[in-house]
């Protein structure tokens, strides 16, 4: 599973609006081209892209997120663009949450036949292949490789035949763990909200999202 290419957006606009309610922009003590006394990363969670979040405006945005959702609007005006590539086991539950996301995905249907299938294309993070499974023929790691195998044997036949019935074949047995890669936006009010739900689900993938969430700037700072 992957995280790439995550972008963070409108921290500015969300910390201006969030002092709306109570006219109290002159208390705003945040910094948005702001230079950071403790690195020289411009990546870094205290300075991301110039972004410095004052006391005053962290104290106010604290007290927002705990009093519920309808009084942390500002956190549906900070949104979020990342690449994640995973299992479609994971996608299948990640849909679940189709409220404020967005995804563009590669697609099978466009694309599966046009290169190898091979083990890497497969989630592998925490594969136990020599498990056994009750018969003295295979035990996991072999049942993947024969599947992958002819997997492999029927995408070729089909660009050699162009018969449409092996491409079918193709998309009906194509494993659970088939990785895919999906542009993903989403607020941080989305975010919180998928990590309160899901970090101690069993899946580990979840595990993996939710270590994700907490590199996203100020996320601990706002709700750890």
């Amino acid at each position: 599973m992957k995280f790439e290419n995550t972008r963070i957006f409108n921290f500015e606009g969300a910390l201006r609006g969030m002092r709306n309610p109570m006219n109290s922009w002159d208390k705003s003590d945040s910094e948005f081209n702001g230079d950071c006394e403790q690195c020289d990363n411009d990546q870094c969670n205290k300075c991301y892209n110039g972004v410095i979040i004052g006391d005053n405006d962290m104290t106010l945005a604290k007290k927002l997120i705990n009093a519920g959702s309808e009084h942390r609007k500002f956190l549906r005006q900070i949104m979020v663009s990342v690449d994640i590539t995973a299992p479609l086991y994971y996608w299948k539950e990640f849909d679940t949450y189709k409220v404020g996301t967005t995804a563009n995905s590669t697609s099978t249907m466009h694309k599966l036949s046009t290169t190898p299938i091979t083990l890497d294309c497969f989630e592998t993070d925490d594969f136990e292949g020599d498990l056994p499974i009750g018969i003295d023929l295979t035990d996991i790691g072999m049942l993947a490789k024969d599947n992958i195998c002819y997997l492999e044997l029927i995408r070729k036949t089909y660009l050699e035949t162009q018969d449409k019935r092996y491409w079918k074949e193709l998309i009906r047995w194509l494993p659970e763990s088939w990785l895919q890669t999906r542009t993903i936006t989403m607020s941080y009010e989305n975010v919180y909200h998928i990590y309160s739900q899901r970090q101690n689900h069993k899946l580990t993938e979840w595990h993996q999202f939710c270590d994700w969430c907490e590199t996203l700037p100020y996320f601990k700072e706002f709700f750890l």
